[in-house]
Order: structure tokens, then sequence, then C-alpha cells
């Protein structure tokens, strides 16, 4: 799983049947350490109603299409989490209602 930031969206008119109904979001990775914005990239499916802005936790690989939501579905990356705080070493990092 990888932390991340939503971007954007994504609309695609013309697209795999298996994509119908998908809410398909940019997600931009964050530093761990400092929930900044890192280099990379993903468009995942939303599973959770995340907007833009919100910090994000995603799955990639086959345990993209684990959800209920995206089981047996055309999908690579899904935001299966909207993150209310994090800590590392016992430190909070990032806490969604001072964001």
């Amino acid at each position: 799983m990888t932390l991340g930031r939503v971007a954007g969206t994504v609309v695609a008119t013309q697209k795999d049947p298996g994509l119908t109904g998908f809410k398909l979001q940019i997600v931009q990775n964050v530093d761990i350490e400092t929930i900044e914005p890192s280099s990379g990239f993903v468009v995942a499916v939303d599973a959770v109603g995340a907007g833009e802005g919100e910090l994000v936790m995603c799955c990639s690989g086959s345990s993209a299409r684990m959800t209920d939501s995206t089981e047996n579905s055309p999908v690579d990356a899904v935001i299966v989490a909207i993150v209310d705080s994090t800590e590392l070493g016992g430190t909070l990092v990032y806490e969604k209602s001072k964001d």
C-alpha cells in the first residue's frame, strides 16, 4: 500500500466496460515522513469517495482487484482509505483535522 494525495480526476467516455461507473482519481505519491509530494502519480479507482486534496491509501497490482467494488475489473490501482492521521516512530506526522 502507498500513501498519496488526490490531485485531480480523469474523465474517459470511451473505456473498457469493466470501468463503467468508476470514479478515476489522479493520486500523487507523498513522502511518508513529511507527507509532502514526491515523484510519481497513479490513476486509481476511487472505492471510498475521496475528494481532491485528501490524503489517501492506495493498493495496486492484484490487490487492487480485491475490493468489493473492483473484483474482476481491469483495475491496477484503487483508493481504499481516506487517511485521518499518520504516526511514525511515536511522532504524529499528519492529522486530517489540522490539514
